[in-house]
């Protein structure tokens, strides 16, 4: 049930007749001002969660600082419109008795989170509330991957069909995006290993093999995301193959152009100069001989450009 700041502050403080019971998450607006004066003022969080939120590291990661799991989360933008720049970050500070969690834009799978409580999801422990995070991170994750998939299956069909148009920079954007979700959103192996090796003595068992289970789901997606980069990464030598076919072949016309029209420059400018002595100057049929060596010339060079085997 959603709470005030000052029922929140009298459960902290152990007052009341759930104080013992049960779990608070606070979410704050980071873009907010007073947000992370207020939560100095009136939370005891732990400092790695502050020195976290100034951090420049922003890859996906739960750390263990004393009895409080620290977690950095990245998520896409709720209007997430496949850019790159629609990734931001999630901070989670994860006690037995308080869950905060700070971003500065809405995120998707904070946003599916908050709807589940509201429509009434039962999450009987703050490390639950974070695995159930993890699960719809993964979700759309997996989302994302199906989209980028159907859009790469179109790019695919239009290269097959000789259409290729703007699909190389297309790809080359998706492959852009797929790299940096997958730098944001891999989990840091070595402080996940730590944690499940050396837990907290209130988390429970059962928390524990969640947590390694959407890790795991995690992987699975970021195996799907690499595979799909390569298949793009093929997508655009393909493209690139052609494009340099097809810049070849003009550069080819243009250099059989120049040879065949090379006769015909060098007689044209030797006939043309101003001084004597120019030959079949007095002869009758002076002009169709010069064309006939003109078109002797040039047939010759068009035999020697195009006498390569055809492939």
């Amino acid at each position: 049930m959603a709470l005030g700041a000052a029922e929140v502050l009298r459960y902290l403080h152990g007052e009341g007749a759930d104080a013992r019971h049960g779990f608070v998450w606070l979410h704050f607006n980071l873009a907010h001002a007073a947000a992370q004066k207020w939560m100095r003022e009136h939370l005891s969080l732990s400092d790695q969660f502050y020195e976290s939120l100034r951090d420049g590291s922003r890859s996906t990661r739960v750390e263990l600082d004393d009895d409080t799991l620290v977690a950095v989360v990245n998520d896409v933008h709720y209007d997430f419109a496949f850019e790159p720049s629609d990734i931001s970050t999630l901070w989670l500070s994860v006690g037995q008795r308080l869950v905060v969690s700070a971003r500065l834009q809405p995120l998707r799978s904070i946003d599916r989170l908050r709807d589940a409580v509201k429509r009434g999801a039962r999450l009987n422990s703050s490390v639950e509330l974070l695995v159930h995070l993890m699960h719809d991170q993964g979700d759309v994750l997996v989302h994302i991957v199906r989209e980028t998939t159907t859009r790469v299956d179109g790019i695919e069909d239009s290269l097959l069909s000789g259409r290729l148009e703007k699909k190389r920079a297309d790809l080359g954007s998706l492959r852009r995006l797929l790299v940096r979700l997958q730098r944001l959103l891999a989990p840091e192996p070595a402080a996940l290993f730590r944690l499940l090796k050396k837990p907290p003595s209130w988390v429970l068992e059962g928390d524990l093999q969640d947590l390694h289970q959407s890790t795991e789901e995690f992987n699975v997606a970021l195996s799907d995301m690499a595979a799909l980069q390569e298949r793009i990464k093929l997508l655009q030598e393909e493209i690139a193959g052609r494009v340099a076919e097809t810049s070849n072949r003009t550069l080819f016309v243009l250099t059989v152009v120049t040879v065949l029209a090379l006769p015909i420059n060098i007689i044209a400018g030797l006939l043309g100069m101003n001084v004597g002595g120019i030959p079949l100057n007095e002869h009758p049929y002076g002009f169709w001989i010069v064309v006939a060596i003109i078109a002797s010339f040039t047939g010759i060079a068009a035999w020697l450009a195009f006498r390569r085997p055809r492939e």
